[in-house]
């Protein structure tokens, strides 16, 4: 996935990191191009050979038997049924704007059914205004016009919404300790521009230590996550991926 640079983002993920009287809060917003760059090509083949029974691999090494063949067929995930190449597609696309957002983690093995197609743009829009009220920044939507700033980039009325809804020791903003209160994950995904859009906010209690960039210091579990498998698990990315050089893959 490729991050987009776009000016106005920088004064909006400046608003959406504030303090209230109950916690501080930490948000941003970021932009991204559904065009792969090569560090991707692993995972969209890793999710090919899993949920295509038809792909190569499987067909050549006889991995998947005629009950997994009908298993995966019978999928019906938010994105639709995973032997469909949309679907994966989208699988795809979601994983790996989390694997750039969060590059010190691998979220390969995450599931569809960790995701959540909303049911309209217009719910996700007004339950994340709500809780920017409810937490007294009303300035982030009323002066500086995220969602005029947003639309503009992503076309909102085009766009579908998914949501990351992990297990808490899979949730990218709730490490272990780290005082995590409430988050939300939305992917505002816009097949025809390409585009994927990553809002996520979280509200952390007083007391939890932070760095000169304003993030959660994770000294105190940095190890913890370095095993961590399974569905959506926040493995820890070794250097498996140095092999991958950076380049473009068409996904077309």
């Amino acid at each position: 996935m490729k991050f987009l640079e776009y000016p106005g983002m920088e004064a909006i993920n400046s608003a959406l990191n504030f303090e209230t009287p109950e916690c501080k809060v930490f948000g941003r917003v970021e932009p991204y191009s559904c065009k792969a760059a090569g560090a991707d090509k692993k995972l969209f083949k890793q999710l090919e050979n899993k949920y295509d029974p038809t792909s190569t691999t499987n067909l050549n090494n006889n991995i998947l038997s005629p009950p997994e063949d009908d298993s995966i067929r019978n999928i019906i995930s938010p994105f639709g049924p995973m032997d469909q190449p949309a679907s994966r597609k989208t699988l795809f696309y979601l994983i790996g704007t989390l694997n750039a957002s969060f590059p010190d983690y691998d979220f390969s093995d995450t599931k569809p059914e960790h995701f959540r197609k909303e049911p309209s743009v217009g719910i996700v829009v007004n339950s994340i205004n709500a809780t920017l009220f409810n937490h007294g920044n009303e300035r982030a939507v009323k002066e500086l016009q995220i969602w005029e700033s947003i639309d503009q980039l992503i076309d909102l009325e085009d766009s579908d919404v998914y949501s990351f809804n992990p297990d808490t020791d899979s949730d990218p903003n709730d490490e272990e300790g780290g005082g995590t209160l409430w988050s939300f994950n939305y992917f505002f995904y816009n097949r025809k521009l390409k585009r994927i859009m990553y809002f996520t906010m979280r509200g952390v209690s007083y007391g939890v230590p932070v760095d000169e960039d304003g993030e959660e210091d994770d000294g105190n579990f940095s190890n913890t996550d370095d095993d961590q498998d399974g569905v959506g698990h926040r493995r820890k990315r070794s250097n498996m991926d140095d092999d991958f050089v950076a380049g473009d893959m068409d996904m077309s």
